[in-house]
């Protein structure tokens, strides 16, 4: 469950429905009918509660562990990532979504923690995985501007690349990789096709 999300409710504190509470006398049935249509809608809100379907986050299971991830599908939200956090979440991060597979790289631009970064190809399949760093900050010497190709800082700035053509990238919170047992070639559970038409 995501952090600070409230745990599902309880079900039912209906007295007739609590085996130490419930009377000796039989229902009639038409208490029982009202119970179970009680008990139905509790049911069903019950099996939501684990169903991920805050606007803007994908669920993606890693290694046996859900992630919770939001989604960068513009330019703009891709080049600016995960830049100046100060904290992810254990089960926090975002995914990256590019309309086609080709060669990437990624650096650790303005970022003051450690993210754990995996490149996934069309089909879902991991082609690279990195343990991003950090950088040592922008220096005066080094001002911003409008041609990131042209930027002093980013030119010093670690590059992590795909090695093969990727069009999916995860990143999640630094030191994370190494508990969840990945490697590269595995498949990840991912609907492909539907992230692929997120991005179009």
């Amino acid at each position: 469950m995501a952090a600070g999300l409230n745990p599902c409710p309880t079900l039912c504190h209906h007295p007739w429905l609590c085996a130490g509470d419930a009377p000796r006398r039989r229902l009639p049935l038409t208490s029982l009918f009202a119970c179970l249509g009680l008990l139905l809608p509790a049911l069903l809100l019950v099996q939501g509660c684990d169903d991920k379907t805050t606007p803007g986050v994908e669920s993606v299971k890693l290694g046996g562990k859900w992630f919770h991830l939001e989604v960068a599908e513009t330019f703009e939200k891709q080049f600016k990532g995960l830049s100046d956090r100060t904290e992810i979440a254990p089960d926090g991060g975002m995914i990256f979504l590019y309309p086609r597979a080709r060669p990437l790289q990624f650096v650790m631009r303005d970022c003051p923690i450690p993210i754990d970064i995996i490149f996934v190809d069309g089909s879902g399949r991991i082609v690279a995985m990195h343990e991003m760093k950090v950088e040592e900050p922008r220096r005066p010497d080094e001002p911003k501007t409008d041609q990131p190709t042209e930027d002093l800082y980013d030119k010093r700035l670690k590059k992590y690349p795909s090695r093969f053509a990727a069009q999916f990238v995860i990143e999640i919170k630094g030191g994370t990789l190494p508990s969840l047992g990945l490697k590269e070639g595995d498949k990840l559970a991912l609907d492909v096709d539907r992230l692929k038409a997120l991005c179009k």
